[in-house]
């Protein structure tokens, strides 16, 4: 994209505005911004959190922070594979891992073997093994392909005509009331398990 050698030298601030320049880094930043229904001006609490990302990448032995906040990368340690890196019941943080493209790594290979002059069953059946393979990826592409439209897609304007239709039709109170209903139900069969098991 051009923009990491002319941001190196930069402070923290003007490093983020020289990727806020960058039309394809806000577009997809952008693409997984929550749908706004009304625009209002809420004031914020005093103390919210920060979200951004870091990045955490291994390298010879050492696992490295990456925070677009901080000057540089920070050495945080040799990798000690046994260990979890974080306890089971965090939530400030969602962890993500990027890895090689297994389509193209199974490709390679396939290549590799379509290639070669020896004609065996055990490269016939790896061949047919790895096609599986791709096949699968090829599926799984397409689920997040998918599930990413979805994610981005604003919703907002057509729950909004559907309830002004159901409203208009008289449906929406009715609607409400058995749902209230349901829910109040539902709260009280969770109290009696929970005395019945107390």
């Amino acid at each position: 994209m051009g923009e990491r050698e002319g941001g190196i030298d930069l402070d923290l601030k003007n490093r983020g505005l020289c990727l806020g320049n960058s039309d394809e880094i806000r577009d997809v930043h952008n693409s997984f911004a929550r749908a706004q229904f009304l625009e209002m001006e809420i004031k914020a609490p005093e103390k919210e959190d920060n979200y951004h990302f870091i990045t955490y990448v291994p390298v010879d032995g050492h696992v490295y922070e990456l925070d677009g906040l901080r000057e540089a990368p920070i050495d945080l340690g040799a990798v000690n594979g046994e260990a979890d890196w974080y306890s089971a019941g965090e939530i400030h943080f969602n962890l993500m891992a990027v890895i090689s493209d297994r389509k193209m790594k199974y490709q390679k290979r396939l290549t590799e073997l379509s290639e070669s002059t020896m004609e065996t069953e055990s490269r016939e059946e790896e061949m047919n093994h790895l096609q599986a393979l791709i096949a699968a990826e090829e599926e799984k592409e397409k689920i997040f392909k998918a599930e990413n439209i979805r994610r981005c897609h604003n919703y907002i304007p057509f729950i909004v005509e559907l309830l002004k239709i159901l409203a208009k039709e008289g449906k929406l109170v009715p609607l409400v009331q058995q749902a209230q209903e349901k829910a109040n139900r539902k709260a009280a069969e969770k109290k009696e398990e929970t005395k019945a098991n107390a």
